[in-house]
């Protein structure tokens, strides 16, 4: 049976108990007496004891350890944590033709965030494209396309703001946090490696950082292949992955598959799906509510081929906080996307009532 851990309260009770029946015959002590103070003492400091063995009871097993040893769990297993990738991207600067913005100028946010330019570019036509990398790595490092960034010294001939070039700055990724490493060493440990079967190749994609779900396709370009489709939920242009992290994934791949067998990595191809609603009461708070939670529901249920339900799309928007009723105005039946496709959110729109 399960052991339930005593309260303040009850210690308390306890010690002055024990205490009464040893020193005072049993009386009980008064309000502010030195027993009742001692009592108090040595209850809170068992409380602490015991709160301590509660939580190292918790550390040998992987679903309920923390930080520290279940980084630990996952070293036993051979399980890395994914690091934080910096993100990438290009600058476009104003200058002279002719005149050149070295690698290793630093370029500034207007937050403070460095960015260093990874190759000389020279300006041509009045414009250097400058391709640059975030100083530290992490998804704060990712920047819209248009966004202002400043040199940090001044270059001869190259003015000192510039805009971020088409694309953004993309492909930063926070370091791996502890349930997505929890979930991918219970995979690991209840999923053990098979030489080579789906779920080595679902673990395998899921090591590279960015990766948040895979699946796979035996014999996707004919005999003895195999073909691997990744998305990137946490992307701020995601889920579908960009070619560099598809590339990634190829590498990655390559370098554990068996010999026999030739992998293909690839993202799916979007299906957007445009949401059209009626909400009551239709607040920003509401909006950002059904915007989250229908984010959290293609994050759930979208994969590539699956069948997502409108069922599911109406009852996503009935869990967003303050929602009190909705209808569902788009789309009007289930989404079907064929057998490469995936469902991904489109534009949401909020219609009054």
């Amino acid at each position: 049976m399960p052991y339930d851990r005593p309260s303040l309260s009850q210690l308390v009770t306890r010690a002055e108990t024990d205490l009464s029946a040893r020193l005072l015959d049993g009386d009980t002590p008064l309000r502010r007496s030195v027993v009742g103070v001692l009592a108090r003492v040595t209850a809170g400091q068992a409380h602490m004891q015991y709160g301590y063995l509660e939580w190292l009871a918790q550390q040998p097993f992987v679903d309920t350890a923390e930080a520290e040893y279940l980084a630990r769990h996952a070293r036993i297993w051979d399980v890395a944590r994914k690091a934080a990738v910096a993100a990438t991207g290009a600058v476009r600067l104003a200058g002279q033709d002719g005149a050149v913005l070295p690698a290793g100028t630093e370029l500034q946010r207007a937050d403070g965030t460095l960015y260093t330019v990874t190759t000389d570019a020279t300006v041509a036509a009045g414009v250097a494209v400058a391709t640059v990398a975030a100083q530290a790595a992490g998804a704060a490092g990712n920047t819209a396309a248009g966004a202002s960034v400043t040199l940090a010294s001044p270059v001869a001939g190259v003015q000192s703001t510039g805009t971020v070039d088409a694309g953004g700055i993309a492909g930063g990724v926070d370091e791996e946090d502890d349930e997505s490493l929890r979930a991918r060493l219970l995979r690991r440990i209840q999923e053990p490696p098979h030489g080579g079967n789906a779920a080595d190749y679902v673990a395998w994609a899921l090591e590279v950082p960015g990766v948040t779900r895979a699946w796979v396709y035996p014999l996707r370009m004919g005999a003895g292949t195999v073909g691997v489709a990744v998305v990137a939920d946490d992307a701020t242009d995601g889920p579908i992955p960009g070619a560099e992290l598809v590339a990634a994934v190829q590498a990655h791949l390559d370098s554990v598959r068996p010999v026999t067998a030739e992998v293909f990595a690839f993202a799916p191809t979007p299906l957007p799906v445009d949401v059209t609603l009626r909400l009551t009461p239709d607040t920003e708070a509401v909006r950002a509510a059904v915007r989250a939670e229908l984010r959290d529901l293609f994050a759930r249920e979208s994969e590539p081929g699956a069948v997502l339900r409108i069922s599911h799309l109406r009852e996503a928007v009935s869990l967003a906080p303050g929602e009190q009723d909705h209808a569902v105005l788009a789309p009007a039946a289930d989404m079907v996307p064929a057998a490469h496709e995936m469902p991904v959110p489109g534009t949401i729109t909020f219609t009054a009532a």
